[in-house]
């Protein structure tokens, strides 16, 4: 059976896709698909994309309600860095989807930890046993995984709390002449490409801090810490100060950019306390091969490595 939602408007002049794509989750080609099936009424009647809006009309979407996603263990390879009866850190690829969604059923992060590890902390969702927090399909790095409830609660805590560190490599376009800075700005669903994030004044907080491993003059190398984990944050936040992640096409420049397929954009460390024995845990993850070899295109100078990889 489909969902029905009832929209009341509350205003007038307005076209009625774009009035849609501002208030609901989804995209404005999503909806001028539906409205033109017929899944999209305005008083009871068909509708044009166009049809312009009055105070106290009634939209009715007709949406079918999605299958539910159906989770199965996958023999993909991982590489596990860690793991003890509480949780397990992973080394995520660029290119893996952490969890099955529409349009990504199998093949991600939870396919293979079902088949990998004996037990997995439970969740609402079904399709994210063992998540608590993610990362990009097209971004690499380091994910805490918990096995068990009692972890899971803990870490997600931590999380919350801002009290679990992550930190990232990126290599951002432009030459950045502060050597290091704060980005505060709230970060929300944009108003026109529902599948996009933006910074907008309603959003919610959202605080990167950045600084300067070395310059390249078209790139700059930055070591970012998140102190919040929003969708997209550090690729948006790049892109609001003018420094979008290089290889980003959604939020940076219309090509890969030096080689690149996806965002140059790795998560190399993740500190938190471990919810057991109530120590602090640090860990690294190496410099993937994609990101190295963008970095060789600039300089083979890799001195600032040490440093950043300093063992606690």
């Amino acid at each position: 059976m489909d969902e029905r939602i009832i929209i009341e408007v509350k205003s007038s002049g307005e076209r009625l896709d774009s009035y849609l794509a501002k208030n609901t989750e989804s995209s404005r080609a999503r909806i001028q698909g539906m409205i033109q099936d017929g899944s999209i009424l305005v008083n009871e009647l068909p509708c044009k994309k166009n049809t312009i809006l009055c105070d106290g009309d009634r939209i009715q979407i007709n949406k079918p309600r999605e299958k539910t996603l159906e989770v199965v263990p996958q023999d993909i390879p991982l590489d596990i860095l860690y793991e003890d009866d509480d949780l397990c850190i992973i080394n995520k690829p660029q290119g893996m989807v952490v969890h099955p969604a529409p349009g990504n059923s199998d093949g991600t992060l939870v396919n293979a930890l079902l088949f990998h590890l004996d037990t997995l902390s439970k969740t609402d969702d079904i399709t994210r046993p063992g998540i608590v927090h993610r990362i990009d399909k097209l971004t690499s790095g380091l994910l805490v995984i918990a096995k068990n409830e009692f972890a899971h609660e803990n870490l997600s805590k931590q999380f919350a709390a801002h009290t679990a560190r992550r930190s990232y490599l990126a290599l951002v376009h432009g030459n950045m002449k502060e050597d290091s800075g704060t980005v505060n700005a709230n970060i929300g669903r944009h108003r026109i490409d529902r599948k996009k994030m933006a910074v907008t004044q309603d959003g919610r907080t959202a605080i990167t801090h950045w600084q300067v491993l070395e310059r390249y003059g078209l790139a700059t190398l930055l070591k970012l810490e998140l102190e919040t984990g929003r969708t997209h944050q550090i690729r948006v936040h790049m892109a609001y100060i003018k420094h979008p992640v290089m290889g980003d096409q959604v939020y940076g420049t219309a090509d890969a950019g030096y080689g690149l397929v996806g965002q140059a954009l790795h998560g190399y460390r993740l500190q938190f306390e471990h919810p057991s024995i109530n120590k602090i845990c640090v860990f690294y993850s190496p410099i993937p091969e994609f990101f190295r070899l963008a970095l060789k295109r600039f300089s083979s100078d890799f001195s600032w490595e040490k440093e950043l990889y300093l063992y606690e």
